[in-house]
């Protein structure tokens, strides 16, 4: 499939193929995206996926330095397209803040978390 980018409300997200596993990376605009616009983002960014339903997704968290509740619908919806289609959601370049806030959340007990996207891309495609 490649890489392909989808554009919602100006915010973007690139969406690329490795094998089976499918890698969501948002921009850092998504921190300030519309509450209304979060379930089209999820389903926009998931779109390309539907074809070929991904093992594993991984969002890929490198350019995000923090985010809201509105961030977290858009996992939470992910996390929920992908699971209908049998395939786990993992967090990748996570940083220290955003680490602690998943943890406040109690969100890094539902997401694996790994410091990068090759760790993520490597513990995915073990996991078969």
């Amino acid at each position: 499939m490649g890489t392909r980018t989808a554009d919602v409300g100006g915010e973007s997200f690139q969406v690329e193929r490795r094998g089976d596993i499918a890698v969501v990376t948002p921009s850092p605009a998504i921190e300030q995206m519309p509450e209304n616009l979060v379930e089209q983002a999820a389903q926009m960014c998931l779109a390309p996926l539907r074809q070929g339903p991904p093992n594993g997704l991984i969002v890929d968290l490198s350019q995000v330095s923090f985010f809201g509740s509105v961030f977290i619908s858009f996992l939470l919806r992910c996390h929920l397209l992908v699971k209908k289609q049998g395939a786990e959601l993992v967090l990748a370049g996570v940083s220290d803040r955003v680490r602690e806030l998943l943890r406040l959340t109690s969100l890094d007990t539902l997401w694996a978390l790994y410091a990068t996207k090759a760790e993520a891309l490597e513990a995915l495609s073990g996991s078969d």
